[in-house]
C-alpha cells in the first residue's frame, strides 16, 4: 500500500498543481491554525495532526505531517509540564500560607492594650493586654515616680495574655507624664493606650513603632479619636486575611465595573449594620460561631469560582449584591469582635465607631484597587497563560476557607 500513495503524490499533475496554486492559502491557513493551537492547547493541535495525516489531503506530504505531529507532541509535553508546575506552585502557596500563623489563624487586629485607671491617693490600676502570638517582648514604661505596689499577675486567654498590677504615683495625676511602649518597632505593630483620669475623663491614643511614646494630656479632641480609630480600621482590614480573601473572591467572581461597585458597596453596608449593632450591644452572637460562618462564606465564593461557565447560573451570579450584603452581615460580627478587643472611648463612641468603619472601607478599597491593577497587568503581559492558571486563586481561597471551617468548628464544639 505504500507504492500507490507514492504514485498519487508524485505523478498526478493536477494535485501537484493544486498544491502549488494553493500554497499561499495553505500558508495562511497554517498560520491561523497555529495561532488557534496556541490559544486552545493540545486539543486543537491534535486535530491539526489528524487532518495533516488524512489520506484525502494531498497538500501536505507524509513527512510534513510527521513534523507537525511531532511538534504537537512537544506542545502536549510542554502543556503537561506547565500543568505540573502550576500544581506545584499551588501546593507551595497553600503550604506556605498554611505554615504562616497570621494567615491561617486569621486574627486580624492584635494591637497591645495598656489600660491605666487613676484612683484616690495617686494609686494606678494597670492592665496590660498583649496578643498570645507575640514573639517580641512588649513592655510598658511608666513614669519613674510610679512605684509598684503589687506583684504582676498574668492570666492567659485564648488570644490574649492579660497582666494586672498596681502602682503608686505619689498622689499626683498622670496628666503631663510621659508613657512609653518598648518593642513596637521590632514587632511591627501598634499599641492602644487608654488612661482613665480621676476627674472622669478618658484619654486614649495609638502608639506606633515610629512614635512609641506620648505625654498624657488633660483631655483628647474628637478629631484625635477619629484619626486613631481610622488607622485601626485600616489596620484591621489589611491584616484580616479571611475578610480580604472574601473580597478577592468577589472581585474575581463579578464581571463589569458597575456590578462590582454595587457588590462591594452592598458588602460594606452589610458589615456596617452588624458592626454598629454588635458594638452597641443591641445584638449579640457567639464570636466563635460567627468566625466559622465567615469561613463558610469564603468557601461558598471559592466553590462558585471553580464552576464551569455554563453552570454559573446560580443566585450568587444573578444577584451578587444581595449575596454580598447577606454575607457582609456575618463579617460585621467579626469586625465587631476585633473592635471589642481594643474597646471604645466612653465619651466618643459614635466618632470612634464611624472612624473605624471608614477605615475598614478605605483599606478595602485599597485592596480592591491593588487586585484590579494586578489583573490588568497580568492581562497586558505578552504571555499565554494556561487555562489552569485562572483557577489558582480559587483553589487557594477554597483550601484556606476549608481549613478555617474545620478549625473554627472544632473550636466551637470544644
Amino acid at each position: 500500500m505504500g507504492r500507490p500513495d507514492r504514485i498519487d503524490v508524485r505523478l498526478a499533475p493536477r494535485p501537484r498543481a493544486g498544491k502549488i496554486a494553493g500554497g499561499a492559502a495553505s500558508d495562511r491557513k497554517f498560520a491561523t491554525a497555529r495561532r488557534t493551537r496556541i490559544a486552545s492547547g493540545a486539543l486543537c493541535c491534535a486535530a491539526r495532526c489528524r487532518d495533516a495525516a488524512a489520506p484525502r489531503r494531498i497538500r501536505y506530504s507524509h513527512r510534513s505531517a510527521a513534523r507537525q505531529c511531532g511538534h504537537c507532541q512537544q506542545h502536549n509535553i510542554r502543556g503537561d509540564t506547565m500543568s505540573r508546575v502550576l500544581q506545584s506552585v499551588l501546593m507551595a502557596i497553600v503550604l506556605w500560607m498554611g505554615s504562616a500563623p497570621g494567615v491561617v489563624n486569621a486574627h486580624p487586629l492584635d494591637p497591645a492594650l495598656l489600660e491605666l485607671v487613676e484612683s484616690a491617693g495617686g494609686v494606678i490600676e494597670v492592665a496590660w493586654h498583649v496578643p498570645a502570638t507575640t514573639q517580641v517582648a512588649l513592655r510598658p514604661v511608666l513614669p519613674q515616680r510610679c512605684i509598684t505596689q503589687s506583684a504582676p499577675e498574668s492570666v492567659a486567654e485564648e488570644q490574649r495574655v492579660t497582666t494586672r498590677w498596681r502602682v503608686d504615683c505619689g498622689g499626683a495625676s498622670l496628666v503631663g507624664e510621659r508613657i512609653v511602649i518598648e518593642g513596637l518597632r521590632e514587632r511591627g505593630t501598634d499599641a492602644l493606650v487608654r488612661v482613665a483620669l480621676l476627674n472622669g475623663r478618658v484619654v486614649q491614643t495609638v502608639l506606633r513603632g515610629d512614635q512609641p511614646d506620648f505625654t498624657v494630656p488633660p483631655g483628647i479632641t474628637r478629631m484625635q479619636v477619629f484619626a486613631d480609630y481610622l488607622r485601626l480600621g485600616v489596620l484591621h482590614i489589611l491584616t484580616g486575611f479571611d475578610h480580604l480573601l472574601f473580597v478577592l473572591g468577589l472581585v474575581l467572581l463579578v464581571s463589569g465595573w458597575r456590578r462590582l461597585v454595587w457588590t462591594i458597596t452592598a458588602f460594606t453596608l452589610g458589615h456596617s449594620v452588624t458592626l454598629a449593632l454588635a458594638t452597641l450591644d443591641i445584638v449579640s452572637f457567639s464570636s466563635r460561631v460567627m468566625e466559622a460562618l465567615i469561613a463558610l462564606t469564603i468557601f461558598a465564593v471559592a466553590v462558585e469560582l471553580v464552576r464551569d461557565a455554563k453552570e454559573r447560573g446560580s443566585w450568587m451570579l444573578r444577584a451578587p449584591w444581595a449575596v454580598a450584603f447577606a454575607f457582609g452581615l456575618l463579617h460585621g460580627f467579626g469586625f465587631a469582635g476585633a473592635l471589642a478587643e481594643v474597646g471604645l472611648p466612653p465619651h466618643e463612641i459614635p466618632a470612634a465607631l464611624f472612624a473605624f468603619n471608614v477605615g475598614i472601607e478605605a483599606g478595602q478599597l485599597m485592596f480592591v484597587a491593588v487586585v484590579l491593577a494586578t489583573r490588568m497587568l497580568l492581562r497586558a503581559t505578552p504571555v499565554q497563560w494556561p487555562a489552569a492558571a485562572a483557577r489558582i486563586p480559587a483553589y487557594v481561597i477554597g483550601s484556606l476557607a476549608a481549613y478555617w471551617i474545620i478549625d473554627r468548628t472544632l473550636s466551637v464544639l470544644a
